[in-house]
């Protein structure tokens, strides 16, 4: 028999603050944390604009450990952490080989790179940091959590670009689904504003480039929208086996019940067309929970702000919902923060286990005249009291991979 999964931590790393349940207040007043990029000089640049992280990092690891790893681990570790303290969950010998790790990146440690390389170029090899390789893959998001909090159970990552987090959420479902762990600590990262990734990304026209207005450039389904804007940090969740959750008398922010992935054998990084590929992995997520479509009452977007994902997404919701589309409540949470990448699932997910604890839905920000193609309810209007029964979390990358996260409102 399947294990029931409930999430009883989260942890954020965000442009709109660290911390955990508190941080839920910012989005659901709609603050925006999108600003100038200040971690180098933008000049030449086309875009200029990013969702940078203010973060003290010596709030949660020492200075001389600091120097060793890249901020994609950093913000692992932190959200982690945070993740931990909020769910109460004790890691002990006694049950630390039943608690994994599951915390993935989507590009892992870009600026770490570019550093060590300038360092070779101008100083030569025997001054690139002996702690280089450790500092960059990606699956030392993972090892650093383990090792810092003393996780022993199963350990690993995933690396399917803006999907990782959801999917990194959803393995980690299956995980304790079928007995292997009672807790997963699992989630997204990304710390990618920097000068490579930027003019890589911008090369690609796939950056806002309304750079005079900030806070106004990420506008998910807006006619006026023109690129996405990068962002940065960490979303990760405390997963835990119903049972146990409740005989240490756990809160219990929601119920995972259904995950669904889909690959669109398209393109390299644009969307299929006819949005099928996301449509077949939200029918997944829903075929996974033992549900009827016409039962999910609200959907926290991929919505990038980029021309052919707003428009695909909201088709393959409409293909796959019909009529009950329009009744669905819709946002983005990239409205408020940029696009984390990597970290983008994991922040969502704990966004949409909040709105399902809380009733509320945080709004969609600057869909000031919406795209006719664009026709579903973004919540445009501000923070709204929906009480969801059914939520899911879609997201979609590069490649052509696509997951979608489902989750209940827990009752008891």
């Amino acid at each position: 028999m399947k294990k029931r999964v409930v999430v009883t931590g989260i942890g954020f790393v965000t442009p709109l603050g660290t911390g955990s349940y508190e941080i839920y207040g910012r989005f659901l007043k709609g603050e925006n944390g999108v600003r100038k990029i200040t971690r180098f000089d933008t000049e030449g640049f086309s875009s200029k604009i990013a969702g940078e992280v203010d973060f003290d990092e010596e709030a949660f690891i020492p200075k001389k450990e600091a120097r060793k790893m890249d901020n994609f681990i950093k913000y692992a570790i932190a959200a982690s952490e945070i993740a931990i303290e909020d769910s109460k969950l004790k890691i002990e010998e006694t049950n630390a080989d039943k608690i994994g790790v599951l915390v993935g990146s989507g590009i892992g440690g870009l600026n770490y790179i570019e550093q060590q390389y300038k360092t070779l170029l101008e100083r030569g090899p025997r001054r690139v940091s002996p702690f280089f390789i450790p500092s960059v893959i990606i699956n030392l998001a993972s090892g650093a959590v383990s090792i810092r909090l003393g996780a022993k159970g199963p350990n690993s990552s995933v690396v399917t670009a803006c999907a990782t987090g959801t999917n990194s959420i959803g393995d980690a479902f299956k995980i304790i689904q079928r007995g292997d762990a009672i807790a997963m600590i699992a989630g997204g990262c990304e710390a990618a504003i920097t000068p490579l990734a930027v003019a890589g990304f911008s090369q690609m026209k796939a950056l806002s480039t309304r750079n005079d207005e900030p806070e106004k450039a990420s506008r998910p389904f807006d006619k006026d929208r023109d690129g996405f804007v990068i962002g940065e940090g960490a979303g990760v969740l405390i997963l835990e086996e119903l049972e146990h959750a409740l005989n240490r008398g756990a809160k219990i922010y929601a119920e995972i019940v259904g995950y669904g992935m889909s690959g669109d054998a398209y393109h390299i990084t644009a969307p299929a067309e006819d949005g099928d590929g996301a449509r077949r992995a939200m029918e997944a997520a829903i075929r996974d929970a033992g549900i009827t479509p016409d039962m999910v009452d609200y959907i926290n977007a991929h919505g990038t702000s980029t021309y052919y994902n707003d428009k695909i997404e909201t088709k393959a919701i409409k293909d796959l919902f019909k009529e009950h589309a329009y009744k669905l409540k819709i946002n983005s949470t990239k409205s408020m923060t940029g696009h984390l990448l990597g970290g983008a699932g994991g922040l969502e997910a704990g966004i949409l286990a909040l709105t399902l604890y809380t009733g509320k839905a945080h709004p969609t920000r600057n869909l000031e005249n919406k795209d006719p193609e664009c026709d579903l309810d973004y919540l445009s209007g501000g923070a709204e009291e929906i009480n969801p029964d059914y939520g899911m979390s879609n997201s979609f990358g590069f490649g052509g991979t696509n997951a979608t996260l489902l989750m209940k409102s827990f009752k008891g």
